[in-house]
């Protein structure tokens, strides 16, 4: 079984993406800042298992 990666948002530019760990920069807007985990943890969204970013997060 995969291990699920955590979903991350820019700050900047509000990039949504998954990667085991968030990086320096934003792989879209390419400026360091500081990112968000929109990771869904509750069931109103599927929970971790699912694999999807919670929409709360993701629209903010």
């Amino acid at each position: 079984m995969q291990e699920q990666q955590t979903w991350w948002k820019c700050t900047e530019c509000g990039y949504l993406f998954q990667a085991p760990a968030a990086p320096e920069a934003c792989p879209s807007c390419k400026v360091k800042c500081t990112f968000v985990d929109a990771t869904c943890y509750t069931p109103d969204c599927g929970g971790p298992e699912s694999g999807k970013p919670d929409p709360r997060v993701a629209a903010r």
